[in-house]
């Protein structure tokens, strides 16, 4: 994945503010600390992007005063576009960042010890889009055809290179073209054929703006898909040293997951206070379509557990991004996720 989520989670969700960065209270120094000298129950959690609807769910658990109940002091850290995805985990600063499983993997691959703790999306949010009339229809369609992704980086690049796989054609087989943040005007202006883009963000911007696009057969249903997509992630250390405090952080944000998806105009409006320039019907109204489109994205499988990392598909993932050269070696998917800190 990219240097930063600003690659993944700008396109999560649309574009709503500046890039503020948000502070919960601060510790009390009085506080106990734990053994890696921190106050007790002070969690800092890396929100990597801007402050943006696609968090929803962390302002939800804070504004609820869900952290305060499960006892913890917990601060929403919003990262800029030129942070390093992990630079802030592995220094300490950070003690949980929000990150996706697939990324988690290549940092494993580069001996980073970050382990994913919980999935907040069990449907990877990616598919092909493609105008309404066109003659792509499936996979096999796009042979000779171009396709625009932002770059060769991040969930749409990850999601492109899964989905060719499954149509039998590889990278190869069609002309990718990377061309950044831009999937609405390269697909308007036929600068491309088709385009990557994410469910909860590009397709509702297309709506918005009146254009027909249509996921190409298959794509839309991501969650096949051998990727993990947004989740929670902490180090080793971390986890061996504050793992009551993660347990309760972990429960804590899923009930705000959960509130959010059974209340997306409260959850818009709490986002209100802490986003920017937020104060526009239009962007509250981009805000509610984003998040709507989110919800299902969200959703657990119905006989499944909300916050769940599924091991046979990690264990697909281990062996998809291996064998698509998106990381350098082998990675036992055991040791970079975990289900020992779930509710």
């Amino acid at each position: 994945m990219p240097k930063t989520t600003a690659r993944t989670a700008g396109a999560l969700a649309l574009l709503l503010a500046g890039s503020a960065t948000l502070s919960a209270c601060a510790s009390d120094p009085t506080a106990a600390k734990s053994s890696d000298g921190k106050a007790g129950g002070a969690v800092t959690v890396g929100l990597t992007y801007i402050p943006n609807i696609q968090f929803a769910p962390f302002y939800v658990a804070e504004s609820k005063g869900f952290y305060k109940e499960a006892g913890l002091k917990v601060t929403l850290r919003h990262h800029s576009f030129t942070d390093d995805l992990f630079g802030a985990l592995t220094g300490g600063q950070e003690d949980v960042v929000y990150a996706g499983g697939d990324e988690m993997l290549q940092a494993r691959a580069k001996d980073l010890p970050v382990v994913d703790i919980a999935t907040l999306y069990h449907t990877y949010p990616v598919a092909m889009l493609v105008p309404q009339d066109s003659p792509i229809h499936t996979i096999a369609d796009l042979r000779g055809h171009s396709v625009g992704t932002p770059g060769p980086y991040g969930e749409t690049y990850f999601g492109l290179l899964a989905q060719l796989k499954a149509g039998g054609l590889t990278a190869k087989d069609v002309n990718v073209q990377h061309i950044g943040f831009t999937q609405q005007a390269a697909l308007v202006g036929k600068k491309v054929d088709a385009v990557m883009g994410y469910l909860n963000n590009d397709a509702v911007q297309f709506q918005q703006a009146g254009l027909a696009v249509r996921p190409v057969e298959g794509t839309g249903d991501a969650s096949a898909l051998p990727l993990v997509a947004a989740g929670l992630g902490a180090t080793k250390a971390t986890l061996d040293q504050r793992g009551d405090d993660v347990r309760k952080f972990v429960a804590a944000t899923l009930r705000g997951v959960q509130y959010t998806i059974d209340h997306p105009d409260e959850a818009v409006s709490i986002s209100k206070t802490y986003i920017p320039g937020m104060n526009d019907q239009k962007q509250q109204d981009s805000a509610l379509a984003v998040l709507k489109a989110t919800t299902p994205l969200m959703q657990p499988p119905t006989a499944g557990k909300p916050g769940l990392n599924d091991p046979a598909t990690w264990d697909k993932m281990a062996t998809f991004m291996k064998d698509a050269g998106l990381i350098d070696k082998p990675v036992t998917p055991t040791d970079a996720f975990s289900n020992n800190y779930l509710p």
